[in-house]
């Protein structure tokens, strides 16, 4: 089998250089409650940046150890089984999957799927069906507050990401009447609008975000889907309306950096958010564990009705999950960044 490993972890800038391809061996015989598995599909994130030092800033989170198997979402099918729920040829996901084009796992630590719940597109388990979708849906549903008729406006930064890219379409199905996507790149901001029904799409690297906002939303903000963090989320905490929410779900912009999670807004910024009310609370997908089963079945729901659209940047081989995980942490990707280890 082959197998990746990290073999440096620092603050900076994260490189394909930081991982290590290497071939071993595996048991040729698997104990009770066991199965092996063939790797079909691995997630690559930015929340693994923070896996890259020893101390991650969170409780939650385990630091990747230095020449270990690095692991993360992933989906296979399983080869031999001696555990009593699963059979030869069932298809699997674990959020801790090692990065190997075969492993053996404690079958107790692996949930079931059901293909035709995505059209039988399996790496969707590791996105708009999986922790990616929830975290859109939840973060719309539990720190959104976005209601029906209220006639809401929605940014959301990093639109074009995994998570983001979800997370407008969410909002407008929820019941926001007007979505705003902050993405890198004309393409993007024309994916967004034309494919993923946002009402519009700014590229951040081109013209002034400010003007821009003001003229795309002259409401103002009432849902702020923030996944970057930075300049831009500055820039749009201060066009957001009184009693308006900021869903906290990522800040790719600081992932380098050696702040505290969430990192603290800048002095005027924060008096913005006090003054107008403005809520600002972490929010972590797996304290809404009792929540997950009937929240993936309303996503497996919205992508069979059409209403649901998903993209994704497929990487071919594992030899390629760090160079994958590289491009996605500077905006490399558009939609859920996969690595397909195996057909």
């Amino acid at each position: 089998l082959f197998d990746f490993k990290i073999i440096l972890g620092k603050n900076g800038v994260p490189v394909a250089e930081n991982f290590r391809l290497e071939q071993s061996t595996i048991a040729d015989t698997i104990q009770a409650g066991q199965v092996r598995v063939k790797t079909l599909y691995l997630s690559v994130d930015p929340y693994m940046r923070c896996r890259m030092n020893e101390d991650t800033g969170s409780d939650y989170l385990q630091p990747w150890q230095l020449s270990e198997v690095a692991d993360g979402g992933g989906v296979g099918v399983v080869e031999e089984s001696k555990h009593d729920n699963l059979a030869k040829g069932d298809f699997v996901t674990s959020f801790t999957w090692p990065w190997q084009t075969v492993a053996i796992l404690d079958g107790n630590l692996l949930q079931k799927l059901v293909p035709q719940l995505v059209n039988g597109r399996l790496s969707y388990f590791l996105g708009a069906a999986g922790i990616t979708g929830l975290t859109a849906l939840l973060g719309v549903r539990e720190k959104g507050h976005v209601a029906v008729g209220a006639n809401q406006t929605m940014v959301v930064s990093g639109a074009a990401g995994a998570c983001g890219s979800l997370a407008g379409q969410i909002g407008r199905l929820e019941g926001c009447s007007r979505v705003v996507g902050i993405a890198g790149t004309d393409e993007k901001c024309s994916i967004l609008v034309q494919e993923m029904g946002f009402d519009a799409a700014i590229n951040y690297k081109k013209g002034n975000v400010a003007e821009q906002l003001r003229e795309l939303c002259p409401g103002g903000v009432d849902v702020y889907f923030d996944n970057v963090g930075g300049d831009i989320s500055d820039t749009v905490i201060s066009q957001m309306n009184q009693n308006s929410h900021i869903i906290l779900c990522g800040q790719i912009s600081q992932y380098n950096k050696d702040v505290p999670y969430p990192p603290p807004l800048p002095p005027d910024i924060e008096k913005i958010q006090k003054e107008r009310n403005i809520t600002r609370e972490r929010f972590l997908v797996l304290n809404y564990m009792e929540k997950h089963e009937a929240s993936v079945l309303q996503l497996c729901q919205w992508i069979q009705e059409g209403k649901l659209k998903v993209r994704e940047t497929m990487i071919e081989g594992l030899a390629n999950i760090g160079a994958a995980f590289q491009s996605m942490m500077s905006g490399g990707n558009i939609g859920k960044q996969i690595v397909s280890v195996s057909k």
